[in-house]
């Protein structure tokens, strides 16, 4: 069974492509959940009209389904609260430039 530190490790990889910053440092994964081989992942982007959505939830999932252990992954898109500049990670504002 992987940890939650394991999935956030591995959703490193996932990168939002306009930004070019992983989800993690965005600050865009707000739960992961961790049951019986299933990881439910509550997740936003920086704007609700992004696009690309359903490519970075089906990125996501599919990285963590590398994980061993893990059978299902479901990555779901959550608004509230709406994503801000302060949810960025130490390495996030560095990647930016901030």
């Amino acid at each position: 069974m992987p940890t939650t530190e394991q999935v956030l490790e591995v959703l490193k990889e996932v990168h939002d492509p306009e930004i070019g910053v992983n989800v993690v440092d965005l600050g865009l994964i707000y739960d992961v959940a961790i049951q019986d081989g299933q990881v439910h992942v509550k997740m936003t982007l920086t704007a609700p009209g992004c696009p690309m959505h359903d490519t970075i939830a089906r990125a996501a999932e599919m990285a963590i389904e590398t994980l061993d252990g893990v059978e299902k992954a479901q990555v779901e898109m959550v608004w509230d609260p709406p994503w801000t500049p302060e949810r960025l990670t130490d390495e996030g504002r560095r990647l930016l430039g901030f």
